[in-house]
């Protein structure tokens, strides 16, 4: 476990190594180890639970600030694409948290450094320790730094759920029907495809767009479909 690694790239450096470690502590290492501490100590589950809430409010007011036409809907449907157990791992992993989190023996064993639900839990725990650390003004910058590149990479994720879920309300509450979405065409060398899409409403044509992949010509034929609805 090199705890200067993970601070370094986290950003942050804590005043109290004691909460760090708490936060980087499964609960098969506090069973094992902690036997003398009140059992709500011996762990980082409370620090999980805690996380929780601050990612979810940290990455609400990011999605308000970069979508700001997006409604209650929307917002809900993208931070649920943002903050769940497989995204989190992957910003865990990205930390090297697999390195740092503390397991007992049996756990260990079995490879438990590299199961999602842990790294995920872990990385809430480790937010959570910065915010008992240094408090919101530390945790916020924190958190949009760790989230930046995913947001970045993933913004066709978001596209695709704001405007294509758009288009669905649009068309349920107004024909009561779903819109579909089909592949036109597709030409060019693996490494650099273009897709068309179409999407249709009981047959018919509402929109054609073309895009880089599936996902965006999708989302692509979802705005221009949007935009021809008025």
């Amino acid at each position: 476990m090199n705890l200067e690694r993970l601070q370094e790239r986290l950003g942050y450096r804590f005043g109290d190594r004691a909460v760090l470690l708490q936060s980087l502590t499964h609960k098969s290492y506090g069973h094992e180890f902690f036997q003398d501490k009140p059992i709500a100590l011996r762990d980082n589950e409370r620090l999980e639970f805690l996380g929780d809430a601050i990612l979810d409010v940290v990455v609400s007011d990011i999605l308000l600030e970069a979508f700001p036409h997006a409604n209650e809907g929307h917002l809900s449907k993208m931070r649920a694409a943002v903050v769940n157990e497989k995204t989190l791992a992957i910003l865990a992993r990205g930390l090297h948290l697999q390195e740092s989190v503390r397991l007992g023996k049996g756990e260990a064993q079995t490879g438990g450094n590299e199961k999602a639900s842990i790294l995920s839990s872990t990385f809430e725990a480790l937010i959570a320790a910065v915010y008992l650390d240094g408090g919101f003004n530390a945790v916020y910058p924190v958190v949009r730094h760790i989230f930046a590149p995913l947001f970045l990479e993933e913004r066709e994720l978001m596209s695709f759920y704001d405007h294509k879920t758009q288009l669905q309300e649009i068309v349920q509450a107004r024909w009561k029907v779903t819109p579909t979405y089909h592949l036109v065409e597709s030409h060019g060398p693996d490494h650099a495809k273009t897709f068309q899409i179409e999407v249709r409403m009981n047959g018919k044509v509402l929109a054609v767009a073309i895009g880089s992949s599936k996902k965006e010509a999708e989302q692509n034929a979802a705005k221009a479909a949007i935009f021809s609805l008025g």
